[in-house]
């Protein structure tokens, strides 16, 4: 869900500002996964903007503190939901820790980098959320390491209903700052879009696997 519709209007218009989203349905981008898409979302542009960078930062500590109650640690996602969760941890004060796609092969063979504090209450920070696979498996290697996960906060959200249903599932709330829906209004409002393309490009989101094929 978003955390308000406030922030999120605002969150639309810096990331549309700044060409962190691009939309382009006319001429399709492909996803790693072969997915067809027309949009573009690359939130890590805004760590390049102190004030942008300072907005989201103190947005997504908000958020997250009234959705969850303060953590007793942030967890970033590798890899753009490491810096996100290392600019909320030094926000609120907090110790941070880092989850890796994979154990490492060597070493210590960790896949959950920092301080371990088995029962410690964590929220973990995403970049964008899609079908949402990696945050959860992040929150599962969370929860084998000994952490309590009271929750997931991200920059952005597609919306898709199977990441929406695949958070239910395992009963994990998950609150962003800004959703597609919020995107493309503010698109229209702002001129990057034309009201035209709504329907299109709304196609997109009820079957991403298909569209465009």
């Amino acid at each position: 869900m978003l955390y308000t519709s406030e922030i999120a209007g605002q969150v639309a218009k810096l990331l549309l500002e700044l060409k962190a989203v691009r939309l382009n349905p006319q001429q399709p981008f492909e996803w790693a996964s072969g997915w067809k898409s027309p949009i573009y979302c690359d939130n890590r542009l805004t760590l390049s903007f102190p004030k942008y960078r300072t907005f989201i930062r103190q947005s997504l500590a908000a958020a997250l503190s009234d959705s969850f109650g303060k953590p007793e640690i942030i967890a970033g996602v590798a890899t753009a939901g490491i810096p996100q969760g290392v600019l909320v941890a030094e926000q609120l004060g907090l110790p941070f820790v880092y989850v890796r796609t994979s154990a490492k092969d060597h070493g210590m063979k960790n896949q959950v980098e920092g301080l371990i504090r088995p029962d410690a209450y964590v929220v973990v920070i995403e970049d964008l959320i899609s079908t949402g696979g990696s945050s959860l498996k992040a929150v599962e290697a969370l929860q084998y390491a000994g952490f309590k996960v009271k929750g997931v906060a991200s920059v952005f959200t597609y919306g898709f209903e199977q990441a929406n249903n695949a958070f239910s599932n395992v009963k994990v709330p998950l609150i962003s700052l800004c959703d597609y829906s919020t995107l493309l209004q503010v698109a229209v409002e702002e001129g990057y879009l034309n009201a035209s393309e709504l329907p299109l490009l709304e196609s997109w989101r009820a079957n991403p696997e298909s569209w465009g094929q």
